[in-house]
């Protein structure tokens, strides 16, 4: 068996929201995007490729893979061993530390760790915009997990030219999520790239969207720029409720919010109306995750952790780069 590599990287929460694929073999982003990476939301996996193995081996949270799931990583695998010029089959053991496919963005910390982990396995050394490039194969949001902080994606009119960068700002020092798990993190029913293409291919919103984004990417840059942490999430926010509403446009419509989806928002504007830092956002399930500063995020948390069918809150600190914790 080969030298294995253990990965940690983080999940991210798009403030400039990726909604929608240009070129769905390759994971091209319709639009770019705009995230922050989350350090309480990590995955770990760990790769080693084995010569004695007739098929790639992959443990998921504590079980085997099957179906398309164990498809999927061994389509990504192939990426890999493609670029590395092997065949060997990987044995991999991935686990993530937060709900799995509820609108947590598993699958961008997900497919971040693999990209890293196995790449290192099959002796390939990429730099970060490389690994980039790869990890978006996996999974468009997994590019922007490559990276710690805030991150830009950029949707590039070519494969080569989809890829994320870091975004320095001072307002890293300052800012905190805290994530609002609405009914125990359990599995949403409308997967993300399902949800993306039947919206671009039957919401009337849809182009709309598409138009708005690079409007609201130039409005937060500016504000990352000048320290505008207000500025920042009032656009963060905007652009959420605008993807979401294209979604519940679609025909039929897709739904992410639950009644505390709502009774979360209505609380997050009274504590802005009460002078507190919060404005927020959702990917593709019905948690909230809140924008606030170091000073508001305790308070926020406690107003949170009080909306009926908030089942858990966590305050986060923005999360590292992906990196390897353990060569074996």
């Amino acid at each position: 068996m080969g030298t294995s590599f253990t990965v940690r990287a983080c999940a991210n929460i798009a403030l400039v929201k990726y909604w929608g694929k240009r070129d769905a073999a390759l994971n091209l982003p319709a639009a770019g995007s705009l995230s922050l990476a989350l350090a309480a939301l990590v995955t770990e996996t760990t790769v080693a490729f084995d010569q004695r193995l007739g098929a790639d081996l992959v443990e998921l949270d504590g079980g085997p893979a099957a179906g398309a799931a164990l498809g999927r990583v061994t389509k990504f695998l192939d990426l890999v061993r493609d670029r590395a010029g092997i065949t060997t089959r990987a044995r991999v053991s991935s686990a993530n530390r937060f709900p799995t496919a509820s609108g947590l963005a598993s699958s961008a910390s997900g497919f971040a760790a693999l990209a890293v982990a196995g790449a290192r396995a099959a002796g390939l050394e990429l730099a970060p915009r490389e690994l980039s490039l790869l990890a978006r194969r996996g999974s468009g949001s997994a590019a922007r997990s490559i990276f710690g902080g805030f991150v830009r994606m950029h949707a590039g009119d070519h494969d080569e030219a989809a890829y994320a960068e870091p975004v320095t700002s001072s307002l890293l020092d300052r800012v905190r999520m805290v994530i609002a798990i609405v009914g125990g993190g359990v599995p949403k029913t409308h997967g993300s790239r399902d949800a993306m293409e039947h919206c671009a291919a039957t919401s009337p919103l849809y182009q709309a969207w598409l138009d708005l984004v690079p409007k609201d990417l130039a409005t937060a840059e500016a504000a990352l720029a000048t320290r505008d942490l207000a500025a920042l999430g009032e656009l963060a926010e905007a652009n959420a409720l605008a993807m979401h509403a294209a979604a519940i446009a679609s025909r039929p419509s897709i739904i992410y919010w639950r009644p505390a989806t709502l009774a979360l928002l209505a609380a997050v504007r009274m504590l802005r109306d009460n002078g507190r830092a919060a404005w927020a956002t959702m990917d593709a399930g019905p948690h909230v995750k809140v924008l606030t500063t170091i000073e508001d995020a305790d308070h926020v948390a406690r107003a949170l952790s009080a909306v009926e069918g908030v089942t858990a809150t966590t305050i986060s600190e923005p999360g590292g780069p992906a990196y390897v914790v353990e060569r074996g």
